[in-house]
This record gives structure tokens, sequence and C-alpha cells, in this order.
């Protein structure tokens, strides 16, 4: 059985898939333009992860007094790039001709997520069907075996994503937005003594430097409050003996995904006329915060770059595949205050001085 899995690392493009292209679509924000939305476009376009970033705002959802007033909001920056330059190697991922654009966290990951699971499932079932001589047929032996036929063909080319694993003691896709983390009775180890049972929450979270996405335990619904000082991985080991899945490894990688839907057809001759964006892709830019004044001329008939300059606040920048966020700009206007102070204050300390030094002189003087 080949296996879906859920990260994939590599270039490639990928199937959509109706269902949550379906549930994103629903959130996202109506383009500030008259008509139906025209994406097309972006078929010749790939997602490039930028990083991620953490702000802090004013929780509305805060009825209890024991429930957090200030919550984290996590966003993700990512671009647009033209799918023939678009390169894993270069952090930035191309270097013109692309848009800007900021999604919160929860909407991205979980349209990522689905992509990885199916450009996984696509690649493993082409390799099984094409380099895999797996059928039973006529010429194999009485005691061919199909399963042991395709883990070793996976296993022997190194594609060990497409063995089949047991998933069942933890499903990622429960936790890709902030979910109550589920245990079985034998595993609640923090709870048998606790006369009130404790509830715990996974969630994703950006990494300290904002170069990766990673899973974490929390005390609270919003996924804002780690559950220890390690991000929740100490509680969770000691409550389930096992260690949380993509605690170091990051749910989000480098790569360049193309916004041009898998064609399954063979036998379909003319794939330029029939290319489709893939759902997933057309909900995350419809979501997001869009900053497309560096798109090609003639690409699209209204760029829209509304966030601009909310973007250009959370800019980040790579050195050595570490994410920095860029520092504040500083304002001229205060800086000029701060320097007109500092020598109006140099001033006035030397005219002190002066003058005690004056009076000093005259005193001797009479003396």
């Amino acid at each position: 059985m080949v296996n879906s899995v859920k990260v994939v690392s590599g270039n490639s493009e990928i199937k959509g898939n109706s269902a949550l292209g379906m549930k994103l679509l629903s959130q996202a924000r109506k383009l500030e333009q008259d008509g139906e939305d025209e994406v097309t476009w972006v078929v010749g376009y790939s997602l490039k992860f930028q990083g991620c970033h953490l702000v802090q705002q004013w929780n509305n959802d805060a009825d209890e007094d024991d429930e957090l007033r200030i919550e984290k909001k996590r966003l993700i920056r990512f671009r647009l790039c033209p799918t023939d330059s678009c390169t894993v190697s270069d952090a930035a991922g191309c270097g013109d001709g692309y848009g800007d654009y900021v999604l919160d966290l929860n909407t991205y990951i979980q349209a990522y997520y689905e992509m990885a699971e199916k450009q996984i499932e696509y690649d493993c079932e082409y390799y099984l069907n094409n380099q895999c001589d797996c059928n039973d047929d006529d010429g194999k032996g009485d005691d061919f075996d199909r399963d042991d036929c395709e883990y070793n063909c996976f296993y022997n080319a190194g594609k060990e994503q497409c063995i089949d694993e047991d998933q069942e003691n933890f499903d990622v896709e429960k936790y890709l937005a902030c979910g109550q983390l589920e245990l079985e009775n034998e595993n609640r180890k923090l709870e048998e003594n606790e006369e009130e049972e404790i509830q715990y929450y996974v969630g994703p979270y950006c990494a300290e430097q904002g170069g990766g996405v990673f899973l974490g335990v929390f005390n609270e619904d919003s996924c804002s409050q780690f559950a220890d000082d390690y991000e929740g991985k100490t509680t969770f080991e000691e409550l389930t003996g096992e260690s949380l899945p993509y605690s170091s490894e990051s749910l989000v990688g480098m790569e360049c995904f193309s916004c041009q839907e898998i064609d399954n057809n063979e036998d379909n001759e003319d794939n330029e006329d029939n290319e489709q964006v893939w759902e997933e892709c057309e909900a995350i830019y419809n979501s997001a915060g869009k900053c497309e004044s560096n798109l090609a001329e003639g690409i699209m008939e209204n760029p829209n770059s509304n966030a601009c300059a909310y973007i250009e606040g959370v800019k980040i920048t790579r050195s050595d595949g570490v994410v920095f966020s860029t520092e504040p700009r500083t304002n001229p206007v205060v800086t000029s205050f701060i320097v007109i102070f500092a020598m109006a204050f140099a001033a006035m300390c030397f005219y002190v001085y002066y003058l005690r030094t004056r009076l000093g002189v005259k005193k001797d003087t009479l003396m």
C-alpha cells in the first residue's frame, strides 16, 4: 500500500484537493476588484515560504477570568515566484517578477500540509506504476507477495516516505489548527493524581527566528501559552512516553510548490490548454494580504498592493539559512529631536562649566 506522508521536500507540482480548497475558499476575502476573481495567471507561479512572524493582539473571545486577554497571532509570509525561475537554494526564491503575501499560519499550514500529502501520494504511485514490477501477473511465482515487493522497491530506491507506517497514535492533521490533545486513558500519566482533569492543546507555532513552523503543546485553547519551558515537548513525552512529531522538524520547507494542478490524464495531448490552478493555491492567494508591486507588467489587470506597508513592517531576511526579522526603521523626526536635545544639553553643560570657571577666577582675584 502507498502511504500518504504529510511533509515533502523537493521542487514539485502538486495536485489539489477539492474539499480543503472549498473550506479555505470559504474563509477568503473578496479581492478589491469588480467581477469574479481572476487568478488564472497563478498557474505559472510557485509558492515559496519566506518566514513566520508572531504578533500579539487582544483576544475578543476571552470571556472567563482565567482566559488569556492577549493572544498570539502567527503569520506566514510567502512569495509567488515564476515557476521557471523559482529555486530551492535561493532563500528568496526569485529576484524579480514576484508578488509578496502574508497570511495567518493556520490557513497556510493546512493547505501546505494537504499539498505535501497529495504530492507524496502522486509521486509514490507514479514510481510504483513505472519503476516497480509488483503486479501479480502470470509471470510471478506462487510465493509472490505484492506488499513485500512494494516495500522492497520503495526501500531500495530510498523512498521510505512511500512505505506504510502506523500513524494511528497521533494524527497530525487534527492539530494544524490549535486542537485539544486527545490521549488514550492509559497514557494520562500526568493526570492520574490530579483531582481535576488537565486539558492540553497542540498546534503550530513559529520558530524563534521565524525559519520554520513546529508543533508545540499548550495549556489553553488559543495555543498562545506553552505547557512547559520546552515548547511543550517535555509535557508531551510525559503524557505519552513518545516524542512530539514535528517538534524539531519543520512542517514547512523551503521548496517551490507549483500552483499548476497535476494532470493525471497522460493521454491528454493538449495539456497547455487545460492547465488549471489547483484550489489550495487559489484559496491561499485569495485569503492573503497582497503586495504585487513587483509583478511583471501585464501579468494581471489590477495588481493589489494594499498590504505592501504592512508586509514591509514584518519583512524577513535570511542569513545562512537562518531567518532574522528586520530591525525597525528609525524615525528621522525623532532622531533629529534626539540629536538637537543632545547638542543643547552638551552646550548647557559647557556653559555651566564656563560660568563656574569664571566665578572661580573672580573669587581668587578678590581675595
